[in-house]
């Protein structure tokens, strides 16, 4: 990791996402693969000038099937490291989940 740009690759939005954003003060990000809790606090905090007051990272497993004459496995979809981001009391939502309800 060079820069603090570089921890945050992109906000996920789902249904889920969406309804934790709007009742629990929750984000969801997808993230580098080598990013830690510190890392990804330090830059939704300098990004977004928020509090954040707790962060829960998982890794989400890849998406596969069989083709159905030769049995091998297909990757459909790659796994990614997501992050959910828990923001503090009285902090603002950020603007980037805004438009999204």
């Amino acid at each position: 990791m060079t820069t603090i740009y570089d921890v945050l690759v992109r906000p996920l939005v789902t249904e889920k996402s969406s309804y934790q954003s709007s009742k629990l003060s929750q984000y969801s990000f997808v993230v580098a693969d080598k990013a830690t809790r510190t890392l990804v606090k330090d830059a939704v905090e300098t990004l977004f000038d928020v509090t954040v007051e707790r962060v829960n990272i998982l890794n989400a497993p890849a998406k596969r099937s069989r083709r159905t004459r030769s049995r091998r496995l297909l990757v459909r979809r790659a796994s990614f490291k997501k992050a959910i981001v828990t923001l503090a009391e009285g902090s603002k939502p950020l603007e980037i989940f805004e438009g999204v309800q």
